[in-house]
């Protein structure tokens, strides 16, 4: 089955993040991170609508209560999105104006999961990002450090194994997963994106267990097996995607998002900072779980 790459709407987003898809009311949710803006898309009629936060936005996530919680420049909020009202559950200093909150997603459990990143390289070299974990009690554990930009967060489907990114040194971490405490351990490289000859942004985990990988600055997704071993490459129709996601009724769509301008990127393709379609893969996703809190 050959795959058919088609764009969706006519969004252009400076840098597109953060896809959700909400197998509930079968909607798909992303995010311009720099504009602070969230889309919501219903693909089955092409209504499509925008709220403001008012932040950068790193990514959001359905809670079992309604509404969403994000991860904000600056921390964890309880966001409406009906409105783009947003009230902090757990702020930080992150060390400077040049770092903020970005990716983030829900473990088996219901916890929310996102790190900090460098909007700027740091001189020195010296990455201070962080990354936490918001438990249903609303209590924020820190879980790494010294990361220079946190992407791609996700879990195995047995949740028994978390997988992350850190873009600029490009490789993508592997590490057991405690189910009942949400601890990490036994740290281990699970890929790297250097012969790829870009640093690897958002990514996802199939049915099948097989992680999808964003190249962002190499125009191509790909499908890296659980030995971490390239299966598949897809190459895109933008230089600069950067997330994906399934979605669609039957979850077999992969969605992607783009960047047109960011700090480090400014793209020259008519169809930077659109929003594509994935078609005919012949795999399925995963439905993301609600946070608890």
């Amino acid at each position: 089955m050959s795959a058919e790459i088609l764009r969706v709407g006519t969004t252009v987003d400076r840098l597109g993040e953060g896809l959700l898809w909400d197998d509930r009311r079968e909607l798909l949710y992303w995010c311009d991170a720099m504009e602070g803006r969230i889309h919501r898309l219903d693909p089955a009629n092409g209504a499509h609508s925008e709220v403001s936060t008012g932040k950068m936005i790193g990514a959001i996530a359905l809670r079992q209560s309604g509404g969403a919680v994000a991860a904000l420049d600056d921390g964890f909020y309880f966001l409406d999105l009906e409105t783009g009202r947003s009230a902090p559950v757990a702020t930080f200093d992150l060390g400077g104006d040049d770092i903020r909150f970005n990716d983030g997603k829900v473990d088996r459990q219901g916890r929310f999961i996102a790190g900090g990143m460098h909007i700027r390289p740091p001189k020195d070299g010296a990455y201070i990002g962080a990354m936490y974990r918001l438990g249903g009690d609303l209590v924020a554990t820190q879980l790494e450090a010294g990361i220079g930009n946190c992407n791609g967060p996700c879990f195995s489907p047995d949740g028994a194994t978390f997988y992350f990114s850190d873009s600029p040194r490009r490789r993508i971490y592997a590490y057991d997963y405690d189910p009942a405490g949400g601890a990490l351990a036994n740290r281990r490289i699970f890929a790297d994106t250097h012969p790829f000859d870009s640093p690897p942004d958002g990514a996802t985990v199939d049915s099948d267990g097989f992680l999808w990988s964003a190249m962002v600055m190499g125009g191509k997704i790909i499908r890296f097996d659980p030995a971490g071993k390239a299966e598949r490459i897809i190459e895109t129709p933008v230089r600069h995607p950067t997330n994906v996601a399934f979605g669609g009724p039957a979850l077999d769509i992969l969605y992607v998002t783009s960047i047109s301008r960011s700090p480090n990127i400014s793209a020259s393709e008519s169809e930077a900072g659109g929003l594509f379609a994935i078609h005919g893969l012949g795999i399925k996703g995963l439905a993301e779980p609600r946070f608890v809190g």
